[in-house]
Formats: C-alpha cells, sequence, structure tokens
C-alpha cells in the first residue's frame, strides 16, 4: 500500500480528536517547557548584549579625598595622562560631584540635604580602551597612591550580572527539562492510547499487506503536530514577552531593561531553537511509543 497525504492527515486528524484531553495536555505541557527554554535563551542574550554594551564604554573612576592637596590632584592628573591604557578622562570638581551626588539621591532628601561641596570628593572619570586593563588599574590607583580615596569600575557589576544570570538560568532549564519530559511522556501515552484504540484496525491493516510504514506514519505524525502546536505557542508567549518588554522600555522609560529587548534577528534565531525543540520531543516521543507499543 501506498501513502497519500491525505489518508495521512486525515489518520492523524482522527488520532488526534479521538484523545484530544491528553493530546491537549501534551500541547501546553510542550508550550510552557518551550517558553521556559526560549525565556532562558531570551535572558542570556540580554545579558550578553548588556555586558558587551559595558565592554564598550568601561570606564575608570577615581575618587579623591574631599581635602586633597593641589599637589596630590596634579600628580593623579599627570599619573593618568601617562597611563597608555586610559583613551581619555574627564575631571569632575567638588560643585560637579556635588550636583551629581544630589541628583543619584534624588529620592533620599535627607541625605541629600546632609551634603555640601565641600565633603564630596573629586572625581576622575577615565575611558579605558580595553576591558582587560580595568582590575589591573584599579590596583594601581587604589593602592597607596597619595589622595586618592578610591578606584573602581563596572567590573564587579558585570561579575554579578553574570552570576544572576547563569543561577537564572540554571533554574529556568532545569523546569524546562522536568516539563520536557512531561511532555516526552504524555506525548507517548497519547500515542499508545490511539494505538490501542485502533487496535483491531491495525490487524485488518497487516492481513491486507499494508507496510511498516504505512501503518506507523500517522502515528508518528501526531506526535510531531503535538509537538508543533506546542512549539507554536511557546513562539507566541516569547514573541509577546519581548514584546511586553519593549512596550515598558518606550512607554515608561526603564532604560534599565533596554537591553532586554532584542533585535529582529536575535529574537528569529531564538523562535527557531523552540520550534526545533518542539518537532525534536514530538518526533522523539512518537517514535519511541511507535516502537514499542505498535507490533508491525
Amino acid at each position: 500500500m501506498g501513502l497519500s497525504i491525505d489518508y495521512v492527515a486525515k489518520e492523524t486528524a482522527t488520532n488526534l480528536w479521538r484523545n484530544r484531553m491528553m493530546a491537549l495536555a501534551a500541547i501546553l505541557t510542550v508550550a510552557v517547557s518551550l517558553s521556559l527554554v526560549g525565556t532562558s535563551l531570551l535572558l542570556r542574550q540580554a545579558v550578553n548584549r548588556q555586558i558587551g554594551q559595558f565592554g564598550q564604554n568601561v570606564s575608570l573612576e577615581v575618587f579623591m579625598n574631599a581635602n586633597a592637596s593641589t599637589q596630590q590632584l596634579a600628580d593623579v592628573r599627570s599619573m593618568i595622562e601617562q597611563t597608555p591604557q586610559i583613551t581619555h578622562f574627564t575631571y569632575l570638581n567638588h560643585q560637579q560631584s556635588y550636583q551629581q551626588a544630589k541628583q543619584i539621591l534624588a529620592g533620599n532628601p535627607v541625605a541629600a540635604d546632609a551634603l555640601t561641596p565641600a565633603i564630596v570628593p573629586t572625581v576622575f572619570r577615565c575611558q579605558l580602551a580595553s576591558p582587560a586593563d580595568a582590575a589591573a588599574l584599579v590596583a594601581t590607583f587604589a593602592n597607596g597612591v597619595p589622595g586618592v580615596y578610591r578606584a573602581t569600575s563596572p567590573l564587579q557589576s558585570i561579575h554579578v550580572l553574570e552570576q544572576v544570570s547563569n543561577v537564572l538560568q540554571i533554574i529556568l532549564i532545569v523546569v524546562a527539562i522536568l516539563l520536557l519530559v512531561s511532555s516526552l511522556v504524555l506525548i507517548l501515552n497519547a500515542i499508545r492510547m490511539a494505538i490501542f484504540a485502533r487496535r483491531l484496525e491495525v490487524g485488518v491493516m497487516k492481513l491486507v499487506g499494508a507496510t511498516n510504514w504505512f501503518i506507523r506514519v500517522p502515528f508518528m505524525l501526531e506526535g510531531l503536530v503535538q509537538g508543533l502546536l506546542g512549539a507554536a505557542a511557546a513562539v507566541v508567549i516569547v514573541l509577546l514577552s519581548n514584546i511586553g518588554v519593549n512596550y515598558l522600555v518606550r512607554r515608561y522609560h526603564v532604560s534599565v531593561l533596554s537591553s532586554a529587548v532584542l533585535p529582529a534577528h536575535d529574537l528569529l534565531m531564538t523562535e527557531l531553537v523552540v520550534v526545533a525543540v518542539g518537532v525534536v520531543i514530538g518526533v522523539a516521543g512518537s517514535s519511541v511509543a511507535v516502537r514499542r507499543f505498535l507490533d508491525v
């Protein structure tokens, strides 16, 4: 017997309808698990973009003591000018540092009112040629240079960001794997029930000479359809998540989330990965069920 598209489509639809509740459960589980996979991928890409932005704008801030002498300021300025890893720098005097501190503490008026220009340290803001130089320069300026109160760079923030991202990714991936295994089991059970419901029909087809593939393909396609439908739902969820974050950034000017809005190319690649995983889950579940429960 030869396979036809009409026959395969009809038999697949019949199997899905007969076991619609089990199929729906499998589709929803696939959708939720793949949504977590997509969210994990989006998180990783967003963090990489944020780190990339830090890397393109690596800075070193050298805070002077509030009572640093003119000579100490001149020495530190000369030291910065003679450091080849620093491409350029700006200097914020007491008044400029004071104005910036007031902006930072705008939500805490008590602390802002306690400040005066005289007690706010002056700052040298240095732009670095490479992120790799930041740690060494921080150590250089923080190691007993007269008049220097503290030297900092965003490397610690980058490190914390990576650590938090890694923890969240591990949690999301572990939950996603557990749900994907549940999806496999549900798809397998749905196919098993379809095989059991049609066991007499399968026996008749074998007696009249139906090939193994003629019998197997509709059941395997059923699992593929479940995986694809779950993946399609996950694609929509991931897309809406990206649109939602984009809306928050634009509507409420939440700049801290700007790196979480991915460009179309990155989003498309994420969605393709989600679809591919859905196809693999559907095919794997149906293949195991056919091999184990279909005696042909």
